[in-house]
C-alpha cells in the first residue's frame, strides 16, 4: 500500500512538473505565432517582396513585408530571411516593434563614434525586441561590424553587415511599404 501511495504521489508531481513546463513554452510564442496561429478563423498570409540586405560575405538576405489577415484584423510584419546551410533563419518584427528597432538604430548609430574613441578590445552593442530579434555592432581593433540577430534560439541566424546605411536603408523600405499598405 505505501508503494501504490507513493507511485500515485510521483505519477501527480509529474503531471504538475508537465503542465507547468507546458505553460512556459505557450509563452514562448513570437508576435507573428500569436497572429497567425488562432484558431476559429481564416488566416490569409500575404508577401510583399523588398530589395533584401547585403551581407558582409558577399550573400543576400531576402526581405518582405507580410500582411496577416485574421477574420477582421490585419497584422504587418517585416520579414528578413537569412539561408543557413541546413536551415533558414527568419526574423518577423511586427510593425510597432519595426518603429522602435527604427529608433534604436538611430540611438546606436549616435553611439558608435564614442564606442569607437574608447578602443576596446571588444565591445558590443545592440537593442533586443520582445521577440528576440537584435540589431546592434561589434568592435575590436578599431574595426566595427554590425548585424542582425535574426532568431532568440539556434545558431546560423545572424547576418554581418559591413555598414549601417544598408540596415537603415532595409528598415526604412520596410517601413514606408507597410505605410503603403495600411492606406
Amino acid at each position: 500500500m505505501k508503494n501504490y501511495i507513493t507511485i500515485m504521489l510521483l505519477l501527480a508531481t509529474t503531471t504538475i512538473f508537465a503542465q507547468e513546463t507546458k505553460k512556459e513554452l505557450e509563452k514562448e510564442k513570437t508576435k507573428i505565432d500569436a497572429f497567425a496561429s488562432k484558431t476559429g478563423s481564416i488566416i490569409k498570409l500575404t508577401d510583399y517582396k523588398l530589395s533584401g540586405i547585403k551581407t558582409l560575405y558577399g550573400g543576400l538576405s531576402e526581405t518582405r513585408i507580410r500582411k496577416i489577415n485574421s477574420g477582421s484584423l490585419i497584422s504587418y510584419f517585416f520579414q528578413i530571411e537569412k539561408q543557413g546551410k541546413y536551415s533558414t533563419a527568419t526574423a518577423s518584427i511586427e510593425y510597432s516593434d519595426l518603429l522602435e528597432v527604427i529608433k534604436a538604430i538611430n540611438s546606436l548609430k549616435t553611439e558608435v563614434e564614442k564606442d569607437l574613441a574608447t578602443n576596446p578590445e571588444y565591445l558590443e552593442n545592440k537593442f533586443t525586441t520582445v521577440d528576440g530579434f537584435k540589431v546592434g555592432y561589434m568592435m575590436g581593433k578599431g574595426k566595427i561590424t554590425w548585424f542582425l540577430q535574426l532568431e532568440k534560439y539556434g545558431s546560423d541566424n545572424t547576418i554581418f553587415i559591413e555598414n549601417l546605411e544598408m540596415i537603415e536603408k532595409a528598415f526604412e523600405e520596410a517601413k514606408i511599404k507597410i505605410d503603403e499598405l495600411k492606406k
